[in-house]
């Protein structure tokens, strides 16, 4: 009877050092799951300056389930509406408004604590260009605020994401 009790012993411990060692790399669901409301959608200039992206004002919103799954969204509140209810007859610089005062993206995200790491697999983007990448991104986690930096433009401007976890 002892060497089953030593041998549960044994394996309770070997349990909790797997756990103790897994890899720093997860999905994130496992702690960035949540709705997440946008605090600020900035950018980093090539001199260090920090503008807003979006506007004064803008909105958005993150979404992450348990298993990494995400939908994020970011518009310019300033974006003007189309002077039609057609959406097909919008004006060339209604649909510039429209596109450059918005980002969407969603597929999954992974998180790797150890090198403070996100990356985003876009399955679908408003900017199809990104459809199929992994991008990989710089992030704080500090209680429930996540901030992240975008990789640079070409320009050499650096975007800026800080969101707040909704109770």
């Amino acid at each position: 009877m002892n060497n089953f009790k030593a041998l549960g012993v044994f394996l309770l411990g070997m349990g909790l050092l797997l756990a103790a060692v897994r890899p720093q790399a997860a999905d994130a669901g496992e702690s960035l799951a949540g709705t997440w409301t946008l605090v600020a959608a900035d950018v980093i200039h090539a001199d260090g300056s920090r503008t807003r992206d979006y506007g004064a004002a803008p909105k958005g919103l993150l979404i992450v389930d348990n298993e990494g799954r995400y939908s994020l969204q970011i518009f310019k509140s300033e974006r003007a509406k189309f002077a039609s209810a057609n959406k097909q007859a919008a004006t060339p610089a209604e649909y510039e408004s429209a596109v450059l005062g918005s980002s969407t993206h969603y597929g999954k995200l992974t998180a790797d604590f150890a090198s403070s790491t996100l990356t985003f697999k876009i399955e679908s983007a408003s900017f199809p260009n990104w459809e199929g990448q992994d991008q990989v991104r710089k992030f704080k986690l500090e209680g429930d605020e996540l901030s992240y930096s975008v990789p640079p433009r070409p320009d050499g401007n650096t975007p800026i994401s800080v969101w707040r976890r909704l109770k």
